[in-house]
Order: structure tokens, then sequence, then C-alpha cells
């Protein structure tokens, strides 16, 4: 178990446990998917971060273990719904829900997550986190519209792109980050601090995993290397290439996004290899891990913003 994640490891069995007694349902197939899921692991990190910032900023109480299982909740959801929308087969090593079930009871049960986050949330009784976390739904929500419209374009700039993992991926790191700190009664300062961290190590998150769909394992990755190529997605890897290569093989490049086909994988790597895509996201990600660092200035020095340092160098540093 890694360091930052050990810090905190009693309250991850809290978590876990409040997970399976909150996914109860008279509906049996509700908890079936709902398990199926859950029980699939995944790296946490979301409802990580509101257990390491909770507590970085002092906390004492006990709420920020249902706000962690908010945030792994309307993360579930997003990716029950995700795999629909992009018909993946493969997420965490194993058949996805909808590879199982169907799509029809995979988006149903998504809703089912998202409507019991929302109950939980009512319960914690924070009107600023409500209001945070309301705000966090609709930016992830367009943020997957945007991707959507984007697919098959190999026009997409890296502004857009950018543009487009800071709606999907990044505003789910920051809302988590940024409601521990609101639930911690952390300072104007300090809430800022965190939201901005959140920010920083989503975005560097997700261009490590967009880098690794060229270079992972996929044994490791729980998903087939170059999915991303086959939805046609213009990720960060491909918008270099596209404009640092040559005109042949931008031409390559751009056509396999239009055709959404991983059909020439090997040359797409060997010329994201050349051109130098991967490192150049892999830097990019690093940028915004040592922004996320900066922003832990706002903290008390403790073993919790340590963890926090930690996580940020394993979002640039994992292979899977």
């Amino acid at each position: 178990m890694q360091p930052f994640r050990q810090i905190v490891a009693t309250d991850f069995d809290a978590v876990n446990q409040l997970i399976i007694a909150e996914l109860r349902s008279d509906v049996g197939l509700v908890e079936q998917i709902g398990h199926y899921l859950i029980d699939a692991g995944g790296k946490r990190l979301r409802p990580l971060l509101v257990l390491l910032v909770a507590q970085a900023c002092s906390y004492k109480g006990k709420e920020h273990i249902n706000l962690a299982v908010i945030i792994e909740f309307i993360h579930s959801a997003t990716l029950l719904h995700d795999d629909v929308v992009d018909t993946s087969e493969m997420r965490r090593g194993r058949f996805t829900a909808n590879a199982q079930w169907g799509n029809p009871p995979s988006v149903l049960v998504g809703d089912f997550l998202y409507s019991r986050a929302f109950q939980m949330l009512v319960g914690l009784g924070d009107m600023k986190i409500m209001s945070i976390l309301a705000d966090t739904t609709n930016i992830i929500s367009e943020g997957e519209v945007q991707q959507l419209i984007n697919a098959k374009d190999p026009g997409v700039t890296e502004q857009a792109y950018l543009e487009v993992i800071r709606g999907k991926t990044a505003q789910l790191f920051e809302g988590a980050a940024s409601s521990a700190a609101v639930l911690a009664g952390a300072d104007p300062a300090q809430c800022t601090a965190m939201k901005d961290y959140g920010y920083h190590i989503g975005m560097a998150f997700q261009l490590v995993d967009d880098a690794l769909d060229y270079r992972g394992d996929a044994q490791k990755l729980g998903k087939n290397v170059g999915d991303d190529l086959a939805e046609g997605k213009a990720t960060l890897p491909l918008i270099h290439a596209m404009r640092s290569g040559s005109a042949d093989d931008a031409e390559f490049v751009r056509k396999a996004i239009c055709a959404g086909s991983s059909e020439h994988l090997e040359r797409i790597i060997q010329i994201i290899d050349a051109t130098g895509g991967i490192d150049y996201t892999l830097e990019t990600a690093r940028d915004y891990a040592n922004k996320a660092k900066h922003c832990l200035a706002h903290l008390d020095d403790s073993a919790h913003k340590q963890a926090l340092v930690q996580l940020a160098d394993f979002a640039v540093s994992r292979n899977h």
C-alpha cells in the first residue's frame, strides 16, 4: 500500500463499509450492478483526496467518510454512463456493466448512483458543499458532451482538448478537494488552494491516462491499449504528433482519427514515439502536478500534507 493511502487506511475501511451499506436497494439488479462496479476496485483517488484534504485541513469529525462515498458514487455513475457512450467492453480488467447486462440497466443504475449521492449530500446539510457538487456534476456532463462532439475530429486543438479533460475529469477532483476543505472549515485561502490542487491533480491524472493509452500494458491498464484511437479521440499524444511530424505522418494520424479505428495502431504508436508525443504529454502532466504541490504551501505541515505531495507524484509516475 502506498504511504499516502496508508495514512488514511482506517478511514478508507469506513468508506468501503458505507459504500456497501448505501448500495442497498429493494431492486436486486441495482445492488448487483452497483456491487459489480464498486467491487472492481480501481484507484479510488477521488475519495482518497477527500480524506486527505479534510485531514490536512485539521478536520476532526466523521462526515468526511460520507463525503468520500458521495464522490465515489458520482464517479461510478459517470463510469457507467461513459462505458455506454463509448461502447466499452473492458474496464479495470473485466467486462463493463453494459457488456454484462446491456445498456439500459447500466444507464439506469448510473442514475441510481447519482441520486443516492445527492440523497447522502442532503444528509450532510451543507448548502455550500451541495452547490459545489451540483456545479461539478453539471460541468462533468458538459465535458462529456463536448468530448462526444469532438470525436473523430482531427482538428481539435490542444486548448480544446485541455478544456474537455478539465470538464470530464479534473472537475470531479476539484470538487472533491474543494468540498473537503469546506467541510473541514478551512479558511478562504486554504479552500481556494485545495480547489486548485484538485484541479491540477485531475489534469495531471487524465494526461497520464491518455499517454498510457499508447504506451501502457493492457493487463495493468485493465483496458485495451489504443481504445482512445478506436473511439476517434484526438488526445494530446495525437495532437502533438500531427503538428510535429511530417505531412505524411500527420495525414495518416488524421485519417485514423476520422475513421475511429485502431487498425493501424502500431504505425500510429511509431509516429507518436518519433515525434515525442508521449514525452510531451507526460511533461505537461508533470507541470500540472508541480502546480498542485505549490498549492500545498497554504497548509500547515503535517503527515497528511506530505501525503498530498506523494499523491501528486503518484499521479504522474504510475504505469496504470
